[in-house]
């Protein structure tokens, strides 16, 4: 029985459909249970490139995530990930995964709970750091920023605001603060090395109901800020993650239904094609 191309047609985009409905509501491809968030950052200034190897404890199945050439100031997205024990390495840039890492650390993920993982310190004594981020969203209409002090050629820094309010005090090098509350609004942020009357600015604008790092870093021109959104108002996710409400699904667990989708639309596609031919030759 030959199919009619009108009915080809719609069988076709049927199947389009269906491919796009499953790539578009991620929720019905998870529910395995609580998630945390994890992101990585190079915050060592003398130290090269570097990968970094997240692979969790005890469980083969767990895909390992490889990020490859990974430089000073570069810090990831948050990867939303089932709660577990995750295990953190990081090799020199274009080492074989089977090589012996030159740093390890282990980060426990909770249910809700949020964290950086850094490489930190100069490179003579560099490490692995987790940070605990509290991206509880201010209440109030008003904003959260910490600093994440990552300059080693201001190793002790005073950050604050244009009219004089306080972000931090004497932050010392490979170091994060508190989260400090403040107005929404679009401020000047300004940095100097503690004792001294020379200080960096940022201009940048803080949004009500979100949650921000402000990240020092070293160049050749000076010290460089950056302001990181770690969190804005009106998500259940932190900024970059998955907003998973009740579950959640890292982004490489579509990749089993992005490919059967595929596999579908094509095979549709070649069996109308034939059919066409087949019907073009018996007219």
């Amino acid at each position: 029985m030959i199919l009619p191309r009108p009915t080809l047609r719609t069988l076709a985009a049927a199947a389009a459909v269906t491919l796009l409905s499953l790539v578009a509501t991620p929720g019905s491809a998870h529910a395995e249970g609580p998630i945390g968030y994890v992101r990585l950052a190079h915050l060592s200034p003398d130290t090269p490139n570097v990968d970094v190897y997240l692979s969790k404890v005890g469980d083969a199945s767990f895909p390992e995530q490889v990020f490859g050439h990974v430089g000073y100031g570069i810090m990831t997205k948050y990867m939303p990930l089932p709660v577990g024990t995750y295990a953190v390495a990081m090799r020199t840039e274009g080492a074989p995964a089977s090589s012996p890492p030159v740093l390890t650390t282990q980060v426990t993920v909770a249910d809700g709970g949020a964290y950086t993982v850094a490489g930190v310190g100069k490179f003579a004594g560099l490490g692995l750091k987790v940070f605990n981020d509290d991206l509880s969203r201010p209440a109030n209409g008003r904003s959260k920023v910490r600093v994440i002090q990552a300059s080693v050629a201001a190793p002790v820094l005073d950050v604050d605001l244009a009219d004089g309010t306080p972000v931090a005090k004497a932050v010392p090098f490979a170091s994060t603060t508190d989260y400090q509350v403040v107005n929404p609004g679009t401020w000047t942020l300004r940095l100097r090395p503690t004792g001294s009357s020379v200080a960096t600015t940022l201009g940048c604008d803080l949004a009500a109901g979100s949650v921000y790092s402000l990240l020092v870093l070293d160049s050749p021109r000076g010290l460089t800020l950056e302001l990181r959104a770690d969190a804005r108002g009106g998500g259940t996710a932190p900024d970059g993650g998955v907003d998973a409400g009740a579950g959640g699904s890292s982004p490489w667990r579509y990749w089993p239904v992005l490919a059967g989708g595929a596999v579908a639309v094509v095979g549709l596609a070649l069996v109308a094609a034939r059919m066409r031919r087949l019907a073009a030759r018996r007219t």
